[in-house]
């Protein structure tokens, strides 16, 4: 899985042979993913395709993550980011799914998982703000451990910004990308 943050840029690297797998083989198109609805927060719901490639080594196959989404998730990254600000603030889910117009067990769900990886994110963060030479004693302690992983990417996004100029790209797309499109997976063996 690769998370994009500029879907027309990505896909020219595609097909110029730019971008390649982690076993350092050339990544090639390979299709397309089935067609996902992401439901958005303040706008109409996006149709999206994912585009499917396969190393041309070892032929292992990837999915391009479409910038607004994360994988095997209804709700833009802008709703998840949204529900996981305000429960960094103190927020409970049934509020926040108000708040929201969202299913409270959806936000629910994200919120557990959420609390699960908390340290896991935080160390993502961490690292990434460390190698952006962000400023890692930027970092104040808050009352949870989501709520400093939430601290920690939104500093990590601030540092991805001012290296980059991405001014105008969502935060949590970018704290998307630094979790590499997984901040409400499942952590490895549980």
């Amino acid at each position: 899985m690769i998370v994009a943050l500029d879907e027309e840029r990505l896909e020219n690297d595609l097909l110029g042979g730019q971008l390649s797998c982690a076993c350092a083989g050339r990544l090639a198109p390979w299709g397309h993913g089935r067609t996902r609805v992401v439901r958005q927060l303040d706008r109409p719901d996006v149709s999206s395709r994912p585009r499917r490639v396969i190393c041309t080594s070892c032929r292992r196959t990837h999915v391009l993550v479409p910038p607004a989404a994360l994988p095997r998730r209804r709700d833009a990254i802008e709703a998840v980011g949204a529900a996981l600000l305000k429960a960094a603030g103190g927020h409970g889910h049934r509020v926040i799914a108000d708040q929201l117009g969202l299913p409270p067990s959806t936000v629910r769900n994200w919120l557990r998982r959420a609390r699960r990886r908390a340290e896991h994110l935080r160390g993502q963060a961490v690292r990434a703000l460390f190698a952006l030479g962000g400023e890692v004693s930027d970092i104040e302690p808050r009352a949870t451990p989501l709520a400093d992983a939430v601290e920690a990417l939104g500093l990590a996004a601030s540092a991805v910004v001012r290296r980059f100029g991405w001014t105008g790209t969502s935060p949590w797309r970018i704290i998307a990308a630094i979790s590499r499109g997984l901040l409400l997976a499942p952590l490895p063996g549980g």
